[in-house]
């Protein structure tokens, strides 16, 4: 199994920016830490704050294997049609991930372009819901 892991615009900065939403952790302490989860799959970690660069990982799904994706784009879920088309254009099944409730916070973050072809939704759970999304996969259900 090889699952690829987006992180997009903005997650660079967790750790730094707003640390009583995100916590203090940064976004390699996330990486090792679902990597000292030892799954038996093959998980690649991708970020960018670039919306091209985004797609393109997502294009490459194909040539490059991926069975299935975890994705946080951060602000691009509440704004984002090319990303989701990127999606759609390589059918890539996913999970959607956000570190925090997005469902507490501002109107406009109640919005996503993503959980209606997302295989589900996981919010709120801190870097949890990174693991939670990948044990998912892996039970294959």
């Amino acid at each position: 199994m090889k699952i690829l892991v987006i992180n997009g615009v903005n997650l660079n900065m967790l750790g730094k920016r707003e640390p009583e939403m995100y916590g203090k952790l940064s976004l390699l302490d996330l990486e090792n830490s679902i990597k000292s989860l030892d799954f038996k799959a093959d998980i690649e970690f991708f970020q960018s704050n670039s919306e091209e660069d985004i797609i393109h990982k997502i294009h490459s799904q194909k040539e490059l294997k991926y069975d299935f994706g975890v994705f946080n784009f951060g602000a691009h879920t509440h704004t984002n049609i090319a990303i989701r088309d990127a999606i759609l254009s390589v059918n890539f099944r996913f999970y959607e991930v956000h570190i925090s409730n997005v469902f507490a916070r501002e109107e406009f973050r109640h919005v996503s372009f993503f959980s209606d072809i997302a295989e589900g939704s996981i919010v709120g759970f801190g870097f949890d819901g990174y693991e939670y999304a990948i044990r998912k996969i892996l039970k294959g259900e």
